[in-house]
């Protein structure tokens, strides 16, 4: 007999997602820290009324890759471009700092009278790819609490996002190297010439689908559903290729097909159509779908210390790579904290690289709960310390140049807001 009880984990995960995240709000928290403790409380780690399943699982990856081509259509295209530089660089602190950090911790615990480890490779190996774990970020969790906050399209918002991108492709790297080591079949160069053909790819898939898109739209500029379709098709296809044929993160298709189409004319209103759906569907479930994979196993003392230790090193490196990487950019000491912040969620990623690690014999089972609290922990704190760090928000200080002129980007949109509603008066 076929089963419905998916529908049951719907609305379940749809109202408690809801509800906690109004709650949150009361507390003075992003709503999205609810979301993620709907899925804790709610699934295996608490009470186990849901169950992770394959229908959740294929909705939360939709959930991600519509998040982040929704965030596509709203970047500045051209901040995005002046901050590439920095978020390379950034990227590059945020993936060294942690890698450092992640492998000394594991150093000292994976030893025969502290943590015995049953993983078939080396302990060094092993050690080293804690670090590679450390080193992946969720920009998922901190894209959602910008946009609730209202601050994605600031400076330290475009530097997270590049940064985020690029930190995917330098975790794929270390990834491949650290495996190449347990399977032979691996190989780095062949790895790095599939992203450096996805990224040609994309900037070709990029310019033909936006000429005949803007030939299109001008045809059915009264069709308006039919520009959300395609644009939606457009998504799909890219996330798709992205993951299947190239290897990259499907989120990155996803967010350059949104880059894409912010420079048509019905971005805002493509952009406004998922958002609904976001909203109403898909993101719930993907939030929630976080908490629905943690199950905690029994902790001696020692893996609890492992764990403790590993959370403090997970956030420090984080924090102190990226923000003196920010900071050395050129960004101002609070953009640089903000950007710090914006890159310690480890999320779904990290769960992921684990549970690679895990089969190809890097990880020992001992090892993986102290992830899982990592992951947890790192995930529900970044929204609130990126709550706290947007609090004292200098984006909004008048800043005026010689020309008169507003430098801030949020100060120059709050003019032109001004600017259009006195016209209509």
């Amino acid at each position: 007999m076929e089963s419905y009880s998916f529908l049951f984990d719907l609305a379940i995960i749809i109202l408690t997602t809801k509800a906690l995240g109004i709650i949150s709000n009361k507390f003075h928290m992003p709503q999205v820290v609810g979301a993620l403790l709907a899925g804790l409380v709610f699934g295996p780690a608490c009470i186990g009324v849901i169950q992770n399943n394959d229908f959740i699982e294929i909705t939360a990856e939709l959930g991600v890759v519509v998040l982040m081509f929704s965030t596509g259509m709203e970047t500045d295209i051209k901040e995005l471009k002046e901050s590439g530089k920095s978020s390379f660089f950034i990227a590059l602190c945020g993936v060294l700092v942690p890698l450092i950090g992640g492998f000394l911790v594991a150093q000292y615990f994976n030893q025969p009278d502290r943590i015995p480890s049953d993983a078939s490779s080396t302990l060094f190996l092993q050690n080293l790819f804690i670090g590679v774990i450390l080193t992946a970020t969720s920009v998922s969790i901190t894209v959602e609490t910008l946009k609730e906050l209202g601050r994605l399209k600031t400076r330290s918002g475009n530097a997270i996002l590049g940064a985020a991108i690029i930190d995917d492709i330098l975790g794929i790297v270390a990834l491949t190297v650290i495996t190449s080591f347990t399977d032979s079949s691996v190989n780095i160069v062949f790895v790095l010439l599939k992203i450096l053909a996805f990224f040609l790819f994309a900037a070709v898939a990029g310019v033909c689908f936006y000429k005949l898109y803007s030939w299109w739209s001008e045809l059915a500029h009264r069709e308006l559903h039919r520009h959300v379709v395609f644009a939606f098709a457009f998504c799909l296809l890219m996330a798709y290729c992205a993951e299947e044929l190239f290897g990259v993160a499907d989120i990155t298709g996803a967010f350059i097909a949104g880059l894409v189409l912010s420079g048509t004319k019905k971005s805002h209103y493509i952009a406004a159509k998922f958002d609904v759906l976001s909203y109403l569907y898909l993101s719930p479930i993907f939030f929630a779908s976080i908490g629905l994979k943690v199950a905690l196993p029994e902790m001696t003392g020692t893996i609890v210390a492992f764990s403790l230790v590993l959370v403090v090193v997970a956030v420090l490196t984080k924090i102190v790579g990226c923000g003196v990487g920010a900071k050395i950019c050129g960004l101002e000491t609070y953009e640089s904290q903000r950007v710090g912040v914006g890159m310690v969620s480890r999320g779904e990623v990290a769960l992921i690289v684990a549970s690679k690690g895990a089969a190809l014999g890097l990880l020992g089972s001992d090892f993986i709960g102290p992830i899982v609290i990592m992951v947890v922990i790192t995930t529900v704190i970044t929204p609130i310390l990126l709550k706290i760090v947007y609090k004292k928000d200098p984006d909004m200080i008048s800043t005026i140049d010689d020309d008169g002129f507003a430098k801030n980007y949020e100060i120059q949109e709050r003019l032109r807001q001004f600017s259009q509603t006195h016209s209509k008066i």
